[in-house]
């Protein structure tokens, strides 16, 4: 992240924090050393209110030494709001709650109740305290689930020494050692050497993972055994840690619809309690000739009570408590609106290879044609192949087990949906579906086997037919059948594979419905016509697992990549990234979503019912100064150590 990112984040933050109205919103914790001047400070606060309360106490003690250690305590603990209130005026920032605070104190002096005005200030610098030790505690456990950035790479120079270098310095291609109990610095591909990875900061599975030469790493694993020589494959900064980094700061600027609400109702609601106020202040004096004193120090006491901290701190930290607690279980949500959306799934369509196969396939069946031999066969396919990394053309490559000679190839053609076609040693070559074959004009017998199957023909001679196996993922049939009891109203399967294959896997797994032998084209219109088909306020999500999905998955309410942290189009266009290649972490992250929006109505219902009742209680003037304060006070601590119950979800 460049310097003037950083600036831009920091100004925005700051500026959302004074839209709030109130002076803890930001959320800024600072140090250890802080925190003790902090408390330092408060302690003589305090120690100069019991001394005026107890000067107060004595007749013989002249009044003017009393409100001296009065002033003294108020201007000790209250020049900061004083001073922030004061700014705040001078940009057009009226109500906030510096300037409630002020107003309220001040006038407490005026009528007489100097006690009063330091214990509120006294209370609210305590309650301003706490409230920024907890939103700390929630950014330090954001900085530990973030530490998983590397400060060293340990360089391989030409002469086979090791240079312990800055990773951002590090180019692609360069090699790096990673030794035991080191954390990976850079994405690479393992060129020597074998060990056992722990992924928890990626993934949050804490099951080792065997790696050895030609295997991916992604930077941020941890290296537990044996020694590995890495080849770069991607820069410092478009590394899998930069990426997840990048996703989970930049995650609180996406606001919920809930979140905007609150904002604004703020906006609306602390110059309407202003005015109530001062209404409540002027009116009974004036048309019923009240005490003045009486009737100021309610509506003072009014003004006190009325600070919407307890709503616009405790509602964003809930949902940065959300995205948090999903991140560590390996579920990177991109902000708090898709984390709310989740609560609203009407439907849910997944693609298929990959997503809920493992979209590892393996040849199972070869059925050579009439006087052709298994061979001839598999060779074909494999040349036809081998300039493709789809994982059909990856099995074959691996059943023929040799290196096919590509000097002679020209001409190769992927065609989409359908296979490939190449020309080799003068002949052509066609490798692919039954649709290849019949708009070739290719003569062959159609099979009907379960697996997918690769047509070959050369010359336009059919030479037969290789059937390829998927494995589905031990998780799929339990993620459906959780989405349904989670209230999810439709499941559907896209899919390119035939018919058959498709409709045997969708009743093995209790699909809805499942749409098969589709184009990457077809994919997207079909998406969007069940867009159309969800309820008015339903939630479509697409879960699929890679680069071909990514219009897909830009299409949706929520497009969900699982295991794509090698795909940047995927996790570019993504709105939630599973981290691992298991269905089962979505319905992990509408559990995690529904338990957000549940802390987040409990905090509105609490603080508003709270709020109103003391409210109540202060204009007819049953609750004084100290109920107000502590009612405020106390209010807001509640509803954020509510808010960051989200962080230690189950």
């Amino acid at each position: 992240m460049s310097h003037e990112q950083d600036k831009d984040k920091k100004a925005g933050s700051e500026g959302n924090a004074h839209n709030h109205g109130c002076s803890g919103c930001s959320g800024e914790s600072g140090n250890d050393d802080t925190d003790k001047y902090q408390i330092l400070w408060l302690i003589i606060g305090a120690a100069a209110l019991a001394t005026g309360m107890l000067l107060d106490h004595f007749a013989n003690i002249h009044s003017y030494y009393t409100i001296a250690i009065f002033v003294l305590g108020y201007l000790l603990l209250g020049s900061d709001v004083i001073i922030r209130a004061g700014r705040n005026l001078l940009k057009g920032r009226i109500f906030d709650e510096n300037f409630l605070i002020a107003i309220a104190t001040i006038g407490a002096f005026a009528i007489g109740e100097q006690a009063e005005a330091v214990a509120v200030m006294l209370f609210y610098q305590v309650g301003e305290f706490f409230q920024e030790l907890a939103v700390g505690k929630s950014k330090k456990n954001i900085a530990r689930l973030m530490d998983i950035r590397p400060d060293y790479a340990n360089l391989r120079a030409e002469d086979g020494s090791t240079v312990t270098v800055a990773p951002d310095t590090v180019k692609i291609g360069d090699l790096i050692i990673v030794k035991p109990g080191e954390r990976v610095p850079l994405d690479g591909i393992i060129v020597e050497g074998s060990s056992m990875l722990d992924t928890t900061a990626l993934t949050g599975e804490s099951v080792p993972r065997s790696v050895t030469v030609s295997d991916a790493i992604l930077s941020g694993t941890v290296n537990q055994s044996g020694v590995l020589t890495i080849r770069v494959t991607e820069t410092s900064g478009r590394s899998t840690v930069s990426k997840i980094l990048d996703l989970v700061e930049n995650a609180s600027a996406k606001k919920a619809p809930t979140e905007k609400f609150i904002t604004k109702f703020a906006g609306y609601y602390t110059p309407i309690v202003v005015g109530l106020a001062l209404l409540l202040a002027v009116i009974p004096p004036l048309l019923l000739g009240e005490s003045w004193s009486q009737w100021i120090n309610r509506g003072l006491i009014f003004l006190v009570i009325s600070c919407p901290c307890a709503l616009v701190i405790s509602i964003p930290l809930s949902f940065f408590g959300g995205i948090s607690g999903a991140s560590k279980k390996g579920i990177l949500v991109k902000g708090g609106n898709y984390l709310e959306a989740l609560n609203y799934l009407d439907t849910v369509v997944f693609d298929k290879t990959g997503t809920l196969t493992k979209g590892v396939f393996n040849v199972t069946e070869i059925h050579p044609a009439d006087g052709i031999d298994k061979d001839k066969l598999i060779k074909t396919a494999a040349t036809a192949e081998s300039y493709s990394n789809h994982p059909i053309a990856l099995s074959i490559m691996r059943k023929y087990g040799k290196e096919v000679d590509k000097s002679n190839l020209s001409d190769y053609t992927e065609i989409a949906g359908h296979g490939v076609s190449v020309v080799a040693n003068g002949k052509g070559i066609l490798a692919g579906n039954s649709k290849l074959m019949r708009d070739n004009g290719i003569s062959f017998m159609e099979t009907e086997s379960l697996g997918t199957t690769v047509y070959v023909a050369e010359d336009s001679n059919y030479l037969g037919y290789i059937i390829i196996s998927d494995e589905v993922k031990p998780d799929s049939k339990d993620t459906i059948s959780t989405l349904k009891q989670m209230g999810v109203r439709k499941t559907v399967m896209l899919t390119g594979d035939n018919k058959k294959i498709a409709e045997s896997l969708a009743s093995e797994l209790g699909i809805d419905e499942v749409y098969s032998e589709l184009l990457p084209q077809e994919k997207v219109e079909k998406l969007e016509q069940l867009g159309n088909q969800k309820s008015a306020k339903g939630k479509l999500a697409f879960i699929g697992d890679g680069i071909n999905d990514a219009p897909a998955l830009a299409l949706s309410d929520i497009g969900v990549a699982m295991g794509a942290l090698g795909s940047d189009a995927a996790i570019e266009a993504a709105d939630v990234v599973l981290m691992t290649d298991e269905p089962s972490k979505l319905p992990q992250a509408i559990k995690i979503a529904k338990f957000t929006k549940r802390i987040v109505w409990q905090n509105i219902i609490f603080a508003l019912g709270i709020k109103t009742i003391f409210l109540s209680l202060g204009a007819i003037g049953i609750a004084t100064m100290w109920e107000a304060v502590f009612a405020d006070v106390g209010v807001s601590l509640i509803a954020i150590f509510n808010a960051m119950r989200v962080m230690r979800a189950k």
